[in-house]
Formats: C-alpha cells, structure tokens, sequence
C-alpha cells in the first residue's frame, strides 16, 4: 500500500516521504495513529512541493549558519572567576558562563553546543568548539581572569 508520511517515523522516513509498506501496517498503526495517510495523486503532488519547500528552506538555513560561524570563529570571550592565589579556580568555568559572555557579544547559543574538552580549571586562554546547526562548528577563544 503506497502512503505519505503526515509525522517523521522512526525506521520508516520524514514527513512528506511517500513510501510502500504492508496494508496492514498502514491501515492497524500508520493511518490511525496519525502518522500516515493513503498516497493519492493529489496527495502525491503536495508533498513533492512541501519536500521542495522544505528543501529550499533548510538551504537557506545551512546559509545563514554559515554565516554566523563565519562571524564567531575566531572571537574571543572573557570569563570571570575566582581563583585562589596559585591561580587555580575555586569551581570549573561550565557552557553556561561562556554563553552568557557570546551573549554579552550578541551571540545567541545553547549552552548544550558547548563542547568543553578538558575541564577550564585556572586562569588563562582555551580553545572550545561550538557545534551549530547543520553539522557546522565555529572554534572560539575563552580568557579566564580572576574576579
């Protein structure tokens, strides 16, 4: 039975997709449960343009992230913490503290594209990645300076 995909399923493909499975996956578990309707040709049709829709708009995603790590690789952040006297931190400097200073220079990233290699445990200049959307990464540098 020929059905377009109406939800993303697990091991069977993305929205839009038009694909051939067994009747009665379709009609006990595809079709009832929201995930899939029978493929018609007009059906058919409007899927191939929301796929190309789909297709343009994720382009024009993968540009705009382009661009953005093209702005941030490079940059530099300053990070304050408190360090004893042999400059050693108190606590480690955690993706929270360094995307509060992307901020302060009008970069706007979640804390879980934060990729901290070894914990920043003292005073001094790091290196830490930033994986983006669309599989980009931007490397940035962190300067940690007691408070």
């Amino acid at each position: 039975m020929k059905i377009i995909l109406v939800k993303d399923v697990q091991n069977l493909g993305h929205t839009g997709d038009v694909k051939e499975v067994s009747g009665g996956y379709a009609k006990n578990f595809l079709i009832p449960g929201g995930y899939a309707k029978v493929a018609t040709e007009s059906i058919i049709k409007k899927a191939d343009e929301m796929r190309a829709q789909r297709d343009k708009e994720a382009q024009v995603g993968f540009e705009k992230a382009k661009e953005t790590v093209a702005r941030m690789q490079g940059q530099s952040v300053i990070v304050k913490a408190k360090a004893d006297p042999s400059k050693k931190l108190y606590a480690a400097v955690k993706a929270e503290e360094i995307v509060e200073a992307l901020k302060a220079k009008g970069f706007e990233v979640d804390k879980s594209k934060v990729v901290i290699g070894e914990p920043i445990k003292e005073l001094g200049d790091f290196e830490v990645i930033l994986n983006l959307e669309h599989g980009l990464e931007a490397n940035i540098g962190v300067t940690v300076e007691a408070e």
